[in-house]
């Protein structure tokens, strides 16, 4: 059985006094692939961003609950938010480079961390831009600027600095929503690589995408958690009859 990366107990996110996420208890097991899915507005982006404490900045924005890792709840007020977010990365519906060259995207949060030495630091370059397949595609023009790269080369530059800062768990929301199909199943096949050492959380709005890439499946409706299950008895033999409309294509 796989040892837990992270759970969630009676989590719940207001905004302002209305709730986006009511009282989910969720456990996300190690090296694997966990699929978030559900209509728009259920929730799972909101969720999702309360995994790293993205919603901290958002006005009016309150948590109730726990969320742990690591022996820890990550609510706790003594937290140190940007250690979380380097055990806990975060990749977006688009492509986000920094302004600045390939190099100096994936060496900013190692550097930024205390890397100074610059050996050590070309050695986190390659090897996150290795993990990413993204290594024989930029070598002769890393320090040209990440703009120029297409929106696939993009996105798997954002998930190569995630790696950089050596996470625990990547959370991805819709990591691929906004790339072409080739793009698309480049970013699926590094995710069912990159599972071999990480928890990997992906919301998706594409059913079929959960089905090829994920273990586990969460579905979430008007803020709840409506069923969690493997990935592939959901997908064929739903618990619950909201769930079974949903992948059936009866709503959403």
């Amino acid at each position: 059985m796989s040892e837990t990366a992270l759970y969630t107990k009676e989590l719940s996110v207001f905004y302002g006094g209305k709730p986006a996420v009511r009282k989910i208890s969720l456990t996300f097991p190690e090296r694997r692939v966990i699929a978030l899915i559900g209509p728009s507005g259920c929730g799972k982006s909101t969720f999702l961003r309360s995994l790293n404490r993205m919603n901290d900045g958002i006005p009016g924005a309150r948590v109730e609950g726990e969320i742990w890792t690591e022996g820890r709840d990550i609510n706790d007020p003594n937290t140190d938010v940007v250690l979380l977010r380097q055990k806990i990365g975060m990749v977006w519906q688009k492509p986000n480079p920094f302004h600045k060259s390939i190099y100096e995207n994936v060496a900013f949060g190692p550097r930024s961390h205390g890397v100074k030495d610059k050996r050590m630091l070309d050695e986190i370059v390659e090897s996150s831009l290795r993990r990413t397949a993204l290594w024989d595609e930029v070598k002769d023009r890393l320090h040209r600027s990440a703009l120029a790269l297409s929106g696939g080369q993009q996105q798997r530059l954002c998930i190569a600095r995630s790696l950089a800062v050596k996470p625990r768990i990547l959370l991805m929301d819709e990591p691929a929503s906004a790339l072409d199909p080739v793009s698309t199943a480049k970013i699926e096949e590094l995710i069912a690589e990159l599972k071999r050492d990480y928890c990997i959380v992906i919301v998706t709005h594409n059913l079929y995408q959960a089905a090829r890439v994920s273990d586990k499946t969460a579905f979430f409706l008007s803020g709840s958690l409506i069923e969690y299950d493997e990935t592939q008895k959901m997908f064929t033999n739903p618990a619950n009859r909201a769930t079974d409309d949903y992948i059936s294509g009866r709503f959403g």
